[in-house]
């Protein structure tokens, strides 16, 4: 007898009511949709730079830490959920900080925490430059606490990645993921309980995968050879489809292949333990593609060879904003 079906709402995460609160914030302050902020440096008269940033936490895969005492690792994840955000516009990270609370002090569990950020940060290429501890008895249960990061940087105007300039007959290209990264923990925890958690909670508390490395050396290669990148998007919560739109122009549609990549096993393992249907796996997972780059067709093949282990996933064709899985 099959599981009764497990979905991302029914683990207590409900998707459209959070699109709608993002729809409120954009019409109040209509410079918030991108994966970054931008502000333009107007320190004289206008500038060819603009700062930055990024904020975001680790959200209930740090319930798993908690379950199985390992805390080295997510300092890694809220570096890398804020930095791979920020440099999805051309951005250089520069800096980063951090918050940390819980209801009473563990010196131990706080120096491996601190130094997984401190990790995540030189994988970053930044400087952590301060932060908050905050001991607040009785707020948190005894053993829990939370994280938040806000990272900054900086891009010069003409090194400006958009996706304006994306067209029909664009290839996409993925970068894998890690594993299941800092996302959709409520469905994976309504799966994996128990001993079951235990047994794959290394596997789960794989640490997010950090880009910057990756995309500087890839744009670095494809400007000697006269290409750039055209668009870049971080596979977060809402997966491939919809993450990938906020970067299309109004006539672009997204579609990826799913013949073009092995999906990792430890999203079928959710899927079958959870009874978790297609669509919601792929509206709540990364599916093993963790950053998406688009680039013209010509430019490619010297991308896939400066960025060996990344392959073709997709290509952009002509049709409403959106995304298909065919």
């Amino acid at each position: 007898m099959s599981p009764l079906p497990i979905s991302y709402k029914k683990s207590g995460v409900d998707i459209d009511k959070a699109d709608r609160l993002v729809d409120f914030i954009q019409k109040r302050a209509p410079a918030i949709g991108g994966f970054s902020g931008l502000f333009d440096l107007k320190l004289d008269g206008p500038g060819p730079y603009q700062l930055v940033a990024s904020t975001d936490g680790v959200g209930t895969k740090l319930k798993i830490a908690f379950e199985t005492d390992r805390h080295h690792t997510v300092g890694i994840d809220l570096v890398a959920m804020c930095v791979n955000d920020l440099i999805t516009c051309g951005a250089k990270p520069l800096f980063f900080l951090d918050y940390y609370a819980t209801g009473r002090l563990n010196l131990q569990k706080s120096k491996k925490i601190l130094s997984g950020i401190l990790e995540g940060c030189r994988q970053a290429k930044m400087t952590l430059l301060g932060g908050e501890t905050a001991e607040m008895p009785g707020f948190y249960r005894e053993g829990e606490y939370d994280l938040a990061g806000f990272s900054v940087g900086m891009v010069n105007k003409r090194n400006l990645i958009d996706g304006k300039e994306i067209a029909r007959g664009d290839v996409i290209l993925g970068l894998p993921s890690s594993g299941v990264h800092s996302n959709g923990f409520s469905l994976v925890r309504s799966v994996f309980k128990g001993s079951l958690l235990k047994k794959y909670a290394p596997r789960l508390l794989t640490p997010t995968k950090i880009y910057v490395s990756d995309i500087e050396k890839l744009a670095r290669g494809l400007k000697k050879r006269g290409h750039r990148i055209l668009g870049l998007a971080h596979i977060t919560g809402g997966g491939l489809i919809e993450n990938v739109p906020r970067i299309l122009p109004s006539q672009c549609r997204a579609f990826f292949d799913r013949r073009l990549w092995r999906v990792p096993e430890i999203f079928c393992e959710i899927k079958r333990r959870g009874n978790v249907s297609e669509s919601d796996m792929w509206r709540t997972f990364n599916m093993g593609i963790g950053m998406v780059v688009i680039l013209r067709p010509q430019a490619v093949l010297e991308a896939l060879k400066i960025l060996q282990g990344s392959f073709v996933i997709g290509e952009i064709r002509k049709g409403m904003n959106g995304a298909e899985i065919i």
